[in-house]
């Protein structure tokens, strides 16, 4: 149970510190100041969480990453379903706690979409997929050796940043069903449309994680 309860808090801070950072400054490609900043807000939220609850989950906080490592061989199918479970309830809960750091204004808390592609959803998911690929195979490749510790939380965190660096103009950068998730409910709560939208960015990331894992059980000699 202890470690259900470190994803769910890790999720939820990723949430409100990455999307809530993105809420915040904004994502202005003219100025692009909000973009660095958002950028190193998740990968900053993700180094916080992996020298905290790492050691107690091995902080996850993304349903991709946990697929990535289920199919890894290195955790149960029944803990993959705790931490999804976990995952979603805690970005769920950040994006509540965004909503009333807003005002209790719950639309728009940085939610993904397909604009930035021409709304092109199939874009969009081929965009997502190969950015959770390369996020997903960092985070294989890091953990994979326990003498990988001391660095694994910096290297993880500074992928996620890598990846948003791309990806926020053009999808404004999921690579996590959960952090989605919790942002586009509370904008359908608010009378919003970005769950219509959600979706894509279910698919993606779990696409691009089943990937990364194939990938890297190609790269380490290990049957697919």
């Amino acid at each position: 149970m202890k470690k259900y309860i470190a994803e769910f808090i890790g999720t939820a801070v990723l949430v409100t510190f990455g999307c809530g950072t993105a809420m915040l400054v904004g994502c202005d490609a003219a100025a692009g100041s909000g973009y660095i900043l958002t950028a190193l807000a998740f990968g900053l939220a993700i180094i916080a969480c992996a020298y905290s609850i790492g050691n107690v989950s091995g902080c996850h906080v993304n349903p991709a990453v946990s697929l990535g490592v289920l199919m890894s061989g290195r955790m149960s199918t029944k803990d993959f379903i705790g931490y999804v479970i976990a995952q979603f309830a805690g970005a769920t809960a950040g994006a509540a706690v965004l909503g009333v750091f807003n005002g209790c204004h719950f639309e728009k808390l940085a939610t993904n979409s397909a604009a930035g592609v021409g709304g092109n959803p199939w874009l969009a998911i081929l965009v997502e997929v190969v950015l959770t690929c390369i996020f997903v195979l960092a985070v294989l490749g890091a953990t994979s050796k326990p003498e990988n510790g001391k660095v694994a939380g910096l290297v993880i965190g500074g992928s996620l940043a890598l990846v948003h660096f791309l990806g926020i103009f053009l999808t404004g950068t999921s690579v996590n069903p959960a952090r989605s998730f919790g942002p586009a409910l509370m904008d359908a709560i608010a009378g919003g449309s970005a769950l219509a939208e959600y979706w894509i960015f279910l698919v993606g990331p779990m696409v691009g994680g089943i990937l990364a894992a194939l990938l890297w059980k190609l790269l380490n000699g290990k049957k697919a």
